[in-house]
């Protein structure tokens, strides 16, 4: 099977690198191919600009979704995008690894969706949801938080997490035409022990030898 993952942190040392590092040294000794994209350590440009095609559709006007319809069209990407679209069209499965910063994405990592999650390729002319351009392929969001699993309940201060990535799983993995696995998370790793997180890194390994075979789960809109 063919993995990419896509990480979104700072600090090389965080517990959402060791995610990472995890899943990559896992999913290789069971001899998948394994692609990551460290957007932080490329330093990876989140915004989506001209720069982005090597020819214009109209040059008066920037209009993002043109200029991605127009580039999909005549193979006109930025080397940077289209080696980024390499990538995603090589995968069957990606992987997100980040930390969840204000409910939501890192704005690198959301801008890795702005630039790449290309209309013509991965959504567009009908392409949304079950018929999106990455049908076939499935993902995953592997993630850390800040406070207790109990903070993120339909009860908790933060609501529910699940209400909280229909956003990221609903609105951008389905929407693109993924089939959606559930999410791993790691409650509060900053205040956790050296020897709960070692056990958590041992699930997080368990889970991927049998990850080819996982079946996705149901996603909503939020509300749905």
């Amino acid at each position: 099977m063919n993995v990419l993952i896509v990480h979104a942190h700072p600090e090389a040392r965080s517990f959402a690198s060791a995610l990472k590092d995890a899943a990559a040294a896992e999913l290789r000794s069971l001899g998948h191919e394994v692609r990551v994209t460290d957007l932080y350590a490329m330093g990876f440009d989140p915004r989506l600009t001209r720069a982005d095609f090597l020819e214009t559709a109209d040059p008066a006007y920037f209009k993002p979704q043109r200029e991605q319809l127009h580039a999909s069209e005549h193979d006109s990407f930025a080397p940077d995008v289209q080696a980024q679209l390499d990538d995603l069209a090589w995968a069957q499965l990606v992987i997100f690894t980040f930390p969840l910063w204000w409910f939501s994405l890192p704005a690198i990592l959301k801008g890795w969706v702005d630039r790449v999650f290309v209309m013509g390729r991965v959504y567009g002319g009908g392409k949304v949801h079950e018929t999106g351009g990455m049908r076939g392929k499935r993902a995953m969001l592997c993630l850390t938080t800040g406070g207790p699993g109990s903070s993120y309940s339909s009860d908790g201060r933060n609501g529910a997490l699940g209400a909280l990535l229909s956003h990221v799983q609903w609105g951008m993995l389905h929407f693109a035409g993924f089939d959606v696995l559930a999410p791993f998370v790691v409650w509060g790793p900053a205040r956790a022990s050296s020897e709960d997180l070692a056990a958590t890194l041992t699930v997080w390994r368990e889970r991927l030898r049998a990850i080819e075979h996982e079946a996705p789960v149901a996603v909503e809109p939020l509300g749905g």
